[in-house]
């Protein structure tokens, strides 16, 4: 592919009138009008939408726009699944699809059942799909049951859905933070109180330096770049740190600015390159290098923060010899950025999942938080901390409840509110959800959105310890690999949901700013989808009882004023959520916001942390001798979270998923060619035939390959803190594959679990790259069934 210059520009507005032309035809008006309805955004946590309209984000600003959000609508904007679609493919030649596929095939529409044995999905009707799952509920012990919620649901169903699984019995309700920011949430409770971000949208407005560490918000969050575009006019400071250059982050052309479009905006001012898993050593040496320079606010230290004396003793003590070797970071780097950290005088610090998919990445939102502190950056109007969140309503989910313990407040609320006794067994996170299921512990599963299975690290084993429960619900628009590998042993049942914005009554969505958007719903695109309310509270009276016996009124809450008036009773600092739909009045929530330093811990000071720095893993990996390489998991350009709308990597120049982007000396180094295949293995997994790009752009000694594809390769390890997987920062074995010869186009690669190379050799698990190998070979007519 053509190697870009810079993020954004003219292939971004051509990509807008394709993808319109894709769902509407030549009446692009459509498209406009569902893009400016009042919904919330289907995609980011960044936020805009709302009563504002499409476009709008929190400071007013239009248009706010972005390709991620016009992928999302695109795919809501599907056809229907034809009938025929579900004889014409089986569970196999489903496993064949792409990531990208899947999602293509169309809008879930019918109610499919797969049964135990059957190598088909089949169309059933609400009726019987209702009474199968309430049947298996009522015949499951509560905690056998674990209850999965996707950050693509609205407030209203987030709660309503935790709330029927706390009261049939279990504390196992989780949701796909713990896959992503968990690690952010704990580290900033440990450290402020608080889970989430410190600052509101505005205050990028006055900041003079952002960190941006461990993110590609060019690919990942592209509202972002309007706010960095214009800090950059201001001659602020960007600092980027990713082991990858990504060229987004160093020029970006910003569709709505003209001057940026024709001459592009320089993003960052320093880029630094750790090596993966450098993260903690290069924070402990940023603060080291402060303190040093004396640039420290020491009164801010001794007034507002507990912890100091320990801190500035633990970073007097910790060798430079250990910092550089741990980070991959030159002193001079360190020293960079030191400097330009103590000039600015409004400091914001921003990171995504390149900092948390760790197995300290607890520790590394602690070291962020410690350097932030230490200049007195939190606690004061545009400065403070902000992790960017994944998906739109993420935060907001975790707010209402969805976490495996209610906060006390929460707790004795709602058992208050409805006068009933809540469990108070210890609930399980994700990951222990998951290890439950395989040793025989979990019989059932409920998935509010998302895609569990794809969301797993080491895929062979997520795909066996689904396979372990009695039933497992998805309620999903689309089709994803969840629905292809992630199978229960006996029943699974897909249930089509409406999009957001076709939701016929209001619901809600938090940004990551904390802020509260309404979302008017709208028009239903197709006759089949239920709201998602609407079947969580029929299954629910079937479980539970009926409105008249039972302590809530489960047919009332099919109403979402109802469920909000209950969230505004019981959930602090929702209150202006009881009357939102009527006045339509959006609102911060209270409390979450830090422009003055006093912070919900005991002492109202923030606690500083002191950390060891953990090895480097695999250490200096520049000897040939060595065949190892860290790689991490990441996402293209043309993928949101585990959804891929398109298999090229537009601004990397990848132009496909089935690859290993390897720096030019460590394809040397391990006796590689470029683009020819080579095999790939650890502990975990191995991947067979995949391509090698040469990658210069990345920091030697490290790799890059993509979810969910890479995800058989990454071990459960996970922070003991957040249970967040370590997602980042994966030890691999590459070999070239014998007789390979240069090709655009190679045979699909394989995955397999180590056992089952032990086993077999070649056995495959039926996941193929591009979904060119089906199991009688008809993946090709897949088009013309959808």
């Amino acid at each position: 592919m053509k190697k870009r210059t810079s993020g954004g520009g003219w292939q971004a507005v051509w990509y807008t009138w394709r993808k319109a032309r894709e769902s509407s035809g030549w009446k692009l008006w459509k498209f406009w009008t569902a893009m400016r309805s009042k919904n919330a955004c289907k995609t980011c946590a960044l936020g805009m939408g709302g009563q504002a309209g499409g476009m709008v984000n929190e400071t007013g600003h239009f248009p706010e726009v972005c390709k991620k959000s016009l992928q999302a609508m695109a795919s809501d904007m599907q056809g229907a699944i034809k009938p025929d679609f579900w004889k014409t493919y089986s569970v196999a030649q489903l496993q064949a699809f792409s990531p990208r596929e899947l999602e293509t095939c169309g809008r879930l529409v019918d109610p499919v059942l797969l049964r135990k044995g059957s190598q088909y999905y089949e169309p059933i009707s609400w009726d019987e799909a209702y009474r199968r799952i309430i049947d298996k509920l009522r015949a499951t012990q509560p905690d056998e049951s674990f209850w999965y919620f996707s950050g693509r649901s609205s407030n209203e169903a987030g709660f309503l859905l935790q709330l029927f699984a706390r009261v049939y019995g279990t504390n196992n309700v989780n949701n796909c933070s713990y896959y992503c920011h968990q690690a952010s949430g704990v580290g900033l409770s440990n450290v402020l109180g608080s889970g989430v971000g410190t600052i509101q949208l505005h205050d990028l407005e006055t900041a003079d330096c952002m960190f941006v560490i461990g993110g590609n918000p060019a690919s990942n969050h592209p509202r972002l770049m309007t706010s960095l575009k214009e800090m950059s006019k201001r001659n602020a400071e960007i600092i980027v740190v990713n082991p990858v250059v990504e060229i987004g982050l160093v020029n970006f052309r910003v569709p709505s600015d003209p001057l940026s479009m024709l001459f592009g905006t320089k993003i960052a001012t320093l880029y630094v390159q750790p090596h993966i898993g450098g993260d903690l050593a290069m924070i402990t040496g940023i603060s080291k290098r402060i303190l040093e320079m004396d640039a420290i606010d020491r009164p801010f230290l001794e007034t507002y923060c507990e912890g100091w004396p320990e801190l500035e003793a633990r970073l007097r003590a910790t060798p430079w010899e250990e910092i550089l070797a741990k980070s991959g970071v030159t002193k001079a780097e360190i020293d960079d950025m030191a400097q330009r950290y103590a000039k600015a005088k409004n400091v914001v610090f921003s990171w995504t999942m390149g900092i948390t998919h760790h197995v300290h990445g607890v520790l590394n939102v602690e070291a962020i938080a410690n350097l932030a502190l230490m200049r007195g950056m939190v606690g004061r109007p545009g400065a403070g901390l902000m992790p960017i969140r994944g998906h739109s309503n993420v935060q907001g989910i975790g707010s209402v409840g969805v976490t495996p313990k209610l906060k006390d407040a929460i707790f004795q609320r709602l058992q208050d509110h409805f006068q009933i006794k809540l469990p108070t067994t210890p609930g399980l996170d994700t990951m222990g959800c998951m290890e439950a299921a395989d040793t025989g512990r979990m019989r059932a599963g409920f998935c509010l959105g998302g895609n569990l299975f794809g969301s797993n690290p080491d895929a062979t084993y997520a795909a066996q310890s689904l396979r372990g429960l009695d039933l497992l619900v998805y309620m999903n628009t689309t089709l994803n690999t969840g629905h292809a590998h992630g199978l229960a042993g006996e029943d699974t049942i897909i249930l089509p949901v409406l999009a957001r914005d076709e939701e016929p009554q209001p619901t809600t969505q938090e940004s990551m700013f904390s802020y509260i958007r309404l979302s008017d719903g709208g028009p239903r695109r197709h006759e089949g989808p239920r709201s998602e309310v609407e079947i969580i509270a029929h299954i629910a009276q079937g479980v539970l009882g009926s409105e008249v016996t039972g302590p809530i009124d489960w047919r009332g809450m099919e109403s979402t004023r109802k469920i909000r008036e209950t969230i505004a009773a019981v959930v602090p600092g929702f209150d202006e959520i009881k009357t939102i739909d009527a006045t339509k009045k959006e609102f911060q929530i209270a409390g979450r916001t830090f422009h003055t330093p006093k912070f919900p811990t005991p002492s109202g000071k923030a606690m500083l942390k002191t950390h060891d720095l953990p090895e480097l893993a695999g250490g200096d990996l520049s000897d040939p001798a060595i065949g190892q390489l860290r790689m991490m998991t990441v996402r293209s350009e043309g993928q949101f979270n585990t959804v891929v709308y398109e298999d090229y990597d537009l601004y990397r120049g990848i132009d496909r998923r089935d690859i290993i982007a390897l720096h030019p000396d460590d394809i040397t180094r391990l006796g590689l060619k470029a683009d020819h295949r080579c095999h790939i293995s650890n502990e975990v997994g191995r991947m067979q035939n995949v391509i090698v790009r040469s990658f210069d752009k990345i920091r030697p000694g490290n790799a890059l390959m993509y979810c969910p594809e890479a995800n058989v390769l990454v071990p459960r390890s996970r922070d003991p803190s957040s249970k967040t997987p370590a997602f980042k920062c994966v030890l691999i074995n590459v070999v070239p594959a014998e007789g390979s010869k240069p090709e655009t186009y190679v045979e699909p690669f394989v995955l397999l679990s180590t056992a089952q190379a032990a086993a077999n050799g070649q056995a495959s698990n039926g996941h193929a790259a591009n979904g060119r190998t089906a199991g009688d070979g008809t993946v090709h007519a897949k088009q013309n069934a959808c």
